[in-house]
């Protein structure tokens, strides 16, 4: 997901300092400061709280959203402190910023950013240690060993926590300097560890933004218009004051609005217009606000419409696109020559976020100063956002960070933190703010729709030698919308001799954001089904077409996002023998897929077996995952629910998953009209990951976009019949 540093090299800063302090009751309190890695990633912060009964407690600074960060973190720290997990208690911490940066979950970048940096911090507590155990037995530090939360030396031994405090007084250490661990010597990386909160889930402790509750605490429901940006004109707000249960209700003029930012996104400037109920409980609550009866201003995207985008872009695909986004070789002059051409048109819908926990916020403004308790994925913007709103300095807000009900980029937007903030002000007492299930739908920032006019063509020798792509997408001025964008080194570029990428935007007044691998869940599923329609034009198998096309092993040109086809040749032969690809004989109406994915540093490829039935209906009988996401795979176990996760959420977007807008407004409003995918629909799913000598990176992301190419890929194998548009219309699929 987006809206955090992009980086493509970590590299540790020079300088990093640490603070020493000695813990409330004895103990040593280690606050770690490293500044940035490199260009544009942001600084990071730790702490270590050693006990004298010789329990670690370890600070976890990011979000958790699922995605095993909590867990993940506090592990790196704990093997080069050398203490044993059992000993080890997970503590989440606020936002701030005084102390950490870089309090974000997206982009799959916590792995990257932290690898090494918080190894170093637990490296440095273990010297402190040392150092401290030394002075008392007047012995070599270097004649010290650690192991299980004790300091040993010639029969001797003291436990961290009877040296803590000794240990607080010892010089800080340069964190450039202190030793870290040969990986053969991981203790705690690379082991299994249950997620921290697991035993809270089970039992349904509290734990999530949803679960909070604080003294006095009222209700709140937010109704907004449902054509976004629309105002409410009039509203029967006496009647609802007077309902049972019911302590405000008030129109809310907003202000806000959607605005291109310099770094060219479009992001929401404050909050926005609606009505606002407080009750005694949500229950009051959301029944006064079935009982509103609203008059709206609904503003000019109320004439926008799905079926009118598709209608524009139809239009528009034959024609030059506005903007040139890559232009290499010949393309006239190569299709001339090809002996196969191929002409297709892709798309793919509006997709929502639809995470298990609705947006919620609690919230309370007083004397100056406020308080919020936030499923929050980005902190920082949110403060920023809810100081602007509300008039008060961001120092003055307290961000307590809960565990989130799922993220996927929803709460990258923090709008549901402002609607909170500004109605506990308006109320003068604290106040949960929930969203129902149709506010979660039909308020969300969308993954934007698209389409793609394409031309391919393959020369004598099978080989791709042109290719010709207009994206039709949304944007103001030649700037993309959230989510909408599409480089122009995307692959296959710097592997087909002759061709071109060129784009037209439509105006859009839905707002639109990152969702689990922004803008390529919806790119890979075109590009990676194209490259399979121009193999079997080939007359070639599409695994050995895409080898083909890779080349050689290299780093491809291009800026930010740069692809390793040696990496990508790795994986393909690795998801080609787990799968039995070309091996085994299939039923009838049966046939594999496979694609490729590489975004947020980390490679997958995966392939997909699938049966279709004669009236249509499709089974997925098992899917192959082979990932390369370095040398280290921190916490198997959860490395693999990733995988796993990403992969279901993908087949969820392919079999099933569509935002319709009508008259500005989005129809679906709760599961029953935007499928998840249903347990009967998950299939077996085989996990592998390759060791290699590349940093290790995160796994929230890259499992995803290929399953989609994969899986229509594999639908073609079965059938004939090549799915150009998303969800799959089984009905397309009969015999």
């Amino acid at each position: 997901m987006t809206a955090n540093p992009k980086a493509e090299n970590f590299a540790t800063s020079r300088r990093a300092f640490l603070k020493a302090s000695a813990a409330v009751g004895g103990g040593l309190l280690l606050s770690f400061s490293v500044p940035a890695l490199a260009a544009g990633v942001a600084r990071l912060n730790a702490y270590i709280r050693i006990a004298p009964d010789n329990l670690v407690t370890i600070a976890a600074k990011n979000p958790e959203i699922g995605q095993g960060i909590k867990t993940m973190l506090p592990m790196l720290i704990a093997e080069e402190l050398d203490v044993d997990w059992a000993q080890v208690r997970i503590e989440q911490v606020d936002f701030d910023p005084t102390l950490y940066e870089g309090q974000f979950a997206g982009g799959s970048m916590a792995t990257p950013l932290n690898w090494e940096p918080m190894r170093r911090v637990g490296a440095a507590a273990r010297q402190m240690l040392i150092e401290a155990a030394a002075k008392g037995w007047k012995v070599a530090p270097g004649d010290c060993t650690t192991a299980s939360g004790f300091v040993s030396c010639k029969g001797r031994k003291l436990s961290y926590g009877a040296l803590a405090s000794a240990a607080a007084k010892e010089p800080v250490p340069d964190l450039d300097k202190v030793a870290l661990k040969d990986p053969k010597n991981f203790k705690i990386i690379g082991q299994t560890k249950r997620g921290v909160d697991v035993p809270k889930i089970v039992k349904g402790e509290p734990l999530y933004g949803i679960d909070v509750v604080v003294p006095g605490m009222l209700y709140a429901v937010f109704q907004k218009c449902p054509v976004f940006g629309g105002s409410v004109k009039s509203a029967n707000l006496d009647a609802i004051r007077a309902m049972k249960g019911v302590r405000k209700a008030f129109v809310v003029e907003g202000g806000g609005k959607l605005a291109f930012m310099a770094e060219g996104e479009r992001q929401l400037t404050g909050l926005m217009p609606g009505i606002a109920i407080v009750a005694d409980s949500w229950w009051h609550a959301d029944k006064a606000r079935r009982a509103l009866s609203v008059t709206w201003d609904e503003g000019p995207t109320a004439a926008q419409s799905s079926l009118g985008f598709a209608q524009a872009a139809a239009a528009l695909g034959p024609q030059a696109p506005a903007l040139t986004l890559r232009q290499d070789g010949d393309v006239d002059g190569a299709f001339k020559s090809a002996v196969h051409v191929i002409e297709a048109v892709y798309d793919y819908p509006f997709l929502a976020h639809a995470t298990l926990e609705p947006m919620n916020c609690t919230a309370h403004v007083a004397d100056g100063k406020a308080e919020l308790w936030a499923p929050t994925q980005n902190p920082s913007p949110g403060r920023t956002l809810v100081a602007k709103t509300l008039g008060l300095d961001e120092k003055a807000i307290t961000v307590h960070l809960t565990r989130c009900g799922g993220g996927f980029g929803r709460r990258l937007m923090n709008d549901y933190m402002v609607e909170a903030a500004w109605i506990a002000q308006q109320a003068g007492v604290p106040v949960k703010l929930v969203w129902s299930r149709a506010d979660d739908i039909q308020h969300d920032f969308y993954r934007p729709a698209g389409w793609h006019f394409l031309k391919g063509g393959v020369d004598k020798d099978g080989k791709l030698i042109a290719w010709q792509q207009h994206f039709i997408s949304f944007g103001l001025d030649g700037k993309f919308a959230n989510s909408a964008g599409m480089s122009g080194d995307a692959y296959p570029a710097h592997r087909v001799p002759n061709l071109t990428y060129g784009a037209t935007l439509m105006e859009l007044g839905v707002p639109t954001g990152p969702l689990r691998t922004p803008g390529d869940n919806g790119l890979n599923f075109v590009f990676q089904s194209f490259i399979d329609e121009l193999a079997h034009a080939a007359g070639k198998d599409p695994l050995e077409f895409q080898l083909e096309l890779l080349g050689k092993a290299e780093l491809l040109p291009g800026e930010g996002k740069r692809l390793d086809t040696g990496r990508v040749r790795a994986i393909l032969e690795k998801v080609r023998e787990v799968s039995g690809w070309g091996k085994r004989a299939l039923p009838a109406r049966s046939g594999l897929g496979v694609a490729f994915y590489y975004g947020h540093l980390g490679y997958f490829a995966e392939v997909v077996e699938a049966a279709v039935a004669a009236d249509g209906a499709i089974t997925v009988n098992k899917i192959w995952a082979v990932g390369d996401v370095g040398s280290q795979i921190i916490n198997p176990g959860a490395a693999v629910n990733l995988a796993q996760g990403g992969v279901l959420d993908g087949l969820g977007v392919a079999l099933g998953q569509k935002i319709t807008i009508d008259k500005g407004r989005v129809v679906q409003a709760n599961f029953d009209s935007y499928f998840p995918l249903r347990n009967t629909q998950a299939p077996p799913i085989e996990v592998h990951f390759l060791t290699t000598d590349n940093p290790p990176t995160g796994l929230g992301e890259p499992p995803l976009p290929p399953v989609l190419p994969a899986l229509c890929n594999a639908i073609f194998a079965a059938t004939g019949k090549r799915v150009r548009s998303l969800p799959i219309d089984t009905t397309l699929l009969k015999a």
